[in-house]
């Protein structure tokens, strides 16, 4: 499977792979929070045990109240916020992860991927995670003229060379009044590529042809 995850047919029911699965959802500073909020409901019921990180900034477009309602567990919005054990939180949630994904991912939040911060708490738990044996899936959401920057480009050509994973973006309607690439793939998409990355190699041949 490459690194631009394949995506099947918008009315194909989602794969039952993340059933039972330990993800981690980090949610970056966007508007395209909102649709997380669906997306973790969808895995949450798709049966798979949904943790949820969040940067300060993502906390002003969707409280997280509103995650810990969803998926049935406490959220991380700290990196010194001790809360189910008193091993170090990036320790303990990349130790236990079948998967993390970052959506909505900002340009911010390549750069700093790209760069190996680790500085915050999803930048945290993602640099503790070993990406041979555990996928980072990344959905990009920004506006055009941000995606379209050479910096941006260059941080996904180098992130997809280090082992992630992305979904998206989609070109359409953004919040900034326009249209263009950038927009944040939908929550029903996103949970389909990521049934497919966890899939066995057999399951997600079958599943993309």
């Amino acid at each position: 499977m490459t690194n631009d995850a394949q995506q099947t047919g918008a009315n194909q029911p989602p794969a039952p792979a993340v059933s039972g699965r330990h993800v981690i959802v980090g949610v970056t500073g966007g508007i395209s929070a909102y649709k997380t909020a669906d997306l973790v409901s969808k895995l949450a019921q798709a049966g798979a045990s949904v943790h949820v990180l969040m940067t300060q900034a993502a906390t002003r477009f969707v409280t997280p109240l509103t995650f810990q309602a969803l998926s049935g567990n406490p959220v991380y919005d700290s990196p010194w916020t001790h809360i189910e054990t008193q091993d170090p939180q990036h320790i303990s949630q990349a130790g236990r992860a079948d998967c993390m994904l970052i959506a909505p991912c900002t340009m911010d939040a390549l750069a700093r991927l790209a760069i190996g911060r680790a500085d915050d708490v999803i930048s945290l738990v993602a640099a503790a995670i070993d990406r041979t044996r555990i996928p980072v899936m990344l959905a990009p959401a920004m506006n055009a003229a941000m995606w379209q920057q050479p910096a941006t480009q260059r941080n996904v050509t180098l992130l997809k060379a280090d082992g992630f994973h992305f979904v998206g973006p989609e070109t359409g309607w953004q919040a900034c009044r326009t249209s263009g690439p950038g927009r944040m793939s939908e929550p029903a998409d996103i949970l389909r590529s990521l049934s497919l990355l966890l899939s066995p190699p057999c399951d997600a041949d079958a599943a993309s042809s």
